[in-house]
């Protein structure tokens, strides 16, 4: 059997162990022309990625890759924007059955284990075929602070300080590894989680900016990225304090004039 023979069926191995219709998922996320980045500080974790309007006569307020799942919990998508759609959906619909079921907000690593775990289930039934998407999950947890979580099409989720995904995920993630081995005098490379710790609301911001801006080689304007974040920083808006948001366009002007005038 050549390989097209086996990347037509999900559930099939190649003779090298590889699932092709899995990696094909991947592909999709890459393909996709988007590139999503989000950085954890002390008291933030911040989502960003670019808002490309493909029509002139698209309402720009429709086109978005940032949603809310709970109060707290918020992520961008990177891929196939329909597959998004509906795994938001789902992380919703699980997000509620928690608070239904418990009585309190389901915390982002459980929403990112159960989510994975329904990722998983797509590379193993014929019937189904595997999300293009890439979900960066972001929020707060009462007990451990900001958190970042990475899902993938085959089922795997991990923590993150700092990471990208999509078209230039591999440049955002060497150029985000740099900037993290300089912070804390340089003991970013020992002590990655310490010199996390050490970021406010703003240098969160900045440099996961910095990072969008520097793989494209492009100064965004306003309306070309969109900034989700959740922080309960003392410089946060009270009445957004602790829960997820996305900035507006003024908001996002702020920041890339701040970032402008370091540069």
């Amino acid at each position: 059997m050549s390989r097209t023979s086996y990347d037509r069926y999900l559930t099939v191995f190649s003779p090298e162990g590889r699932l092709y219709q899995v990696e094909y998922a991947f592909k999709a996320i890459s393909g996709s022309g988007h590139t999503a980045v989000s950085v954890r500080g002390l008291d933030t974790s911040v989502v960003i990625t670019q808002k490309k309007i493909p029509d002139k006569l698209l309402d720009a307020s429709t086109v978005t890759h940032l949603y809310s799942i709970t109060p707290s919990i918020g992520c961008v998508m990177t891929g196939l924007i329909a597959d998004a759609r509906a795994q938001v959906l789902r992380a919703q619909q699980e997000a509620v059955e928690w608070r239904y079921k418990y009585g309190y907000e389901i915390t982002p690593d459980a929403l990112a284990r159960r989510l994975a775990n329904i990722n998983q289930v797509y590379t193993q039934r014929a019937a189904m075929r595997p999300l293009g998407i890439s979900m960066i999950l972001i929020g707060i947890d009462p007990e451990y602070g900001p958190q970042c979580f990475k899902l993938d099409p085959a089922g795997y989720f991990v923590g993150f300080h700092a990471t990208a995904a999509g078209q230039k995920q591999q440049e955002a993630m060497n150029h985000l590894e740099k900037k993290w081995k300089k912070l804390d005098k340089g003991k970013g490379a020992d002590d990655a989680a310490a010199a996390g710790k050490k970021l406010s609301r703003a240098e969160v911001i900045e440099i996961a900016i910095e990072a969008m801006s520097t793989v494209h080689a492009t100064d965004y304007k306003p309306g070309e990225i969109e900034i989700g974040i959740v922080s309960t920083a003392e410089d946060e808006n009270p009445k957004t304090r602790g829960l997820w948001h996305v900035m507006d366009e003024a908001e996002v002007e702020r920041h890339l004039l701040a970032y402008a005038e370091k540069d």
